[in-house]
């Protein structure tokens, strides 16, 4: 029994940032952004809205295209850093939005990887055979953690959140293998300082900026195209696939040059390579479901389709998937 994809869809919210508008924030350029990240703009989500309304539209859109009833839906998951509250999760006020009130559901924190960690998550409810239909999130509020006063990370982040359907198949489509791999040791480049048990909320760690994204930038672009290659290689390989053999690369959206390296590891051409860094910035968890949902059009039954990514924390990994339907 394979899990396979039967639906996608996406979201982003109507305002967007672009670098324009930054360059009358911060000190920085159009010219600048672009060489260095590939990013023209992102999208924002207004006050008093959470990654909840983001991924509930995304699933909302999803059980339409998919034909499906919100009491059918068995499972959600949603991968996210920035939920609604501590508790209750992300996916259960997700799943009490669209009435799936048959479902059960949990949050996975894994940074940038969120949706990939997610997904191979899901998938095994699939393949035990234990249920039929796991949706599964990746979505990003980042701009409530965002400090606009910092050029090295706001410039980057956007807003944004996408789902799938997994369902049941005994043919050969759907989820193939995967791959993840996590280091703690990476925390120090990239992390939340304050927010947490370890430092909860203060007056203090709110004037200190302490509840934004720390990034530091060299150390986590080494790991990432590191990381990023190396586990796209790796699947690969235990795979036997080839170059050619591959329709789709799927890679986080962090920075066009984290994956034009992945690309050129696995000796892809730009063709074959998802992209849209340029219209969303890293939208985090969100960012793998965003490009199946802009690219479903050109992605046909049968495709050899590999995503691979990289968060802080560091997490990273790849899976290597069999895309199974015509849109």
């Amino acid at each position: 029994m394979n899990a396979v994809i039967t639906g996608v869809a996406g979201y982003v919210p109507e305002k967007i940032l672009t670098n324009k508008d930054l360059e009358k924030i911060v000190d920085t350029n159009d010219e600048w952004i672009k060489s260095r990240t590939g990013i023209e703009q992102r999208h924002i989500l207004g006050d008093g809205l959470g990654t909840s309304y983001m991924g509930a539209k995304a699933v909302e859109e999803l059980l339409k295209k998919t034909n499906t009833k919100p009491e059918d839906v068995d499972l959600i998951i949603c991968g996210t850093v920035t939920p609604d509250h501590v508790f209750p999760s992300t996916a259960n006020i997700i799943g009490d939005m669209v009435g799936a009130k048959n479902a059960w559901s949990f949050d996975v924190n894994a940074a940038c990887s969120g949706f990939l960690y997610a997904l191979t998550t899901g998938s095994q409810f699939i393949e035990t055979g234990k249920y039929k239909k796991v949706i599964v999130i990746g979505g990003d509020k980042m701009s409530s953690i965002i400090d606009y006063t910092d050029r090295t990370t706001c410039i980057i982040f956007g807003d944004g959140a996408g789902a799938v359907m997994l369902e049941p198949t005994e043919e050969e489509y759907g989820i193939q293998d995967s791959i993840l791999y996590s280091d703690g040791a990476g925390k120090k480049h990239l992390y939340q300082k304050s927010g947490g048990s370890v430092s909860p909320a203060t007056v203090e760690t709110v004037a200190n900026r302490e509840h934004a994204v720390y990034q530091e930038g060299q150390p986590v672009f080494k790991a990432a195209v590191t990381g990023m290659a190396d586990v796209s290689e790796e699947i690969m390989k235990k795979n036997n696939l080839e170059a050619d053999d591959i329709a789709w690369l799927v890679p986080h959206q962090a920075n066009l040059r984290i994956i034009d390296a992945t690309a050129r590891r696995m000796g892809l051409s730009t063709e074959k390579v998802m992209i849209n860094i340029q219209k969303y910035g890293n939208t985090t968890a969100g960012t793998i479901p965003l490009c199946l949902a802009d690219w479903e059009s050109k992605l046909k039954k049968g495709d050899n389709v590999v995503i691979a990514t990289f968060g802080g924390g560091f997490t990273w990994g790849a899976m290597y998937l069999k895309w199974g339907y015509n849109s």
